[in-house]
């Protein structure tokens, strides 16, 4: 498993419409202690290597599309053996990847719940995204659902939401929606 993982601002890594343009692909990685590193928009060439595989695996692969998805998978399949065990790569000073590549030494396990043991206390996020406290009903984000978040009073009446180390936002007694707090997840790459 990756310590951290970069990507674009697209689909399924990121959702323009969510908070901090998390997806749930994305607070699943969180889960996973696996960090987010976004590039900044319209920079591809801020992840350059991943950009030229996926230009090679459509000119060789997927363009034009196979038959049927059997016969699809078959050229992924022969895409993945010929570029890491047969292709020599300028980048890897002619070497091939399969050479070079060693396992994570992270083992993947399913999450435990998260714990906040430290706050006031801990919700679950409706499917609808939302953070129900007796009768009141607080919009969140979907990308959360399901998902336990901590609560803790930060001022009279106005609460912090955290999800794992994250601070995600305030709301009070009046609003019934998360303000954000500042994106710990913008692109830092440059």
């Amino acid at each position: 498993m990756p310590a951290a993982i970069r990507t674009d601002n697209g689909a399924p890594f990121a959702s323009p419409h969510a908070l901090f343009g998390l997806s749930k692909l994305s607070v699943w990685w969180l889960r996973l202690g696996i960090t987010i590193e976004r590039i900044k928009p319209g920079n591809p060439q801020q992840n350059g290597r991943h950009e030229r595989m996926h230009l090679t695996l459509k000119k060789e692969a997927a363009k034009p599309a196979a038959f049927n998805f059997l016969q699809q998978q078959e050229r992924f399949d022969r895409f993945i053996e010929v570029y890491n065990n047969e292709r020599p790569h300028q980048g890897l000073a002619g070497a091939y990847p399969g050479e070079l590549y060693t396992p994570s030494t992270r083992v993947y396990q399913p999450p435990d719940e998260p714990d906040y043991p430290l706050h006031d206390r801990t919700v679950r996020v409706t499917r609808c995204g939302r953070i129900c406290i007796g009768k009141r009903k607080i919009n969140l984000s979907q990308v959360f659902a399901g998902q336990i978040l901590g609560l803790r009073e930060v001022e009279d009446r106005i609460w912090l939401v955290l999800f794992l180390d994250y601070d995600l936002g305030f709301f009070d007694n009046k609003e019934d929606r998360v303000e954000p707090a500042q994106n710990p997840f913008a692109p830092e790459i440059v």
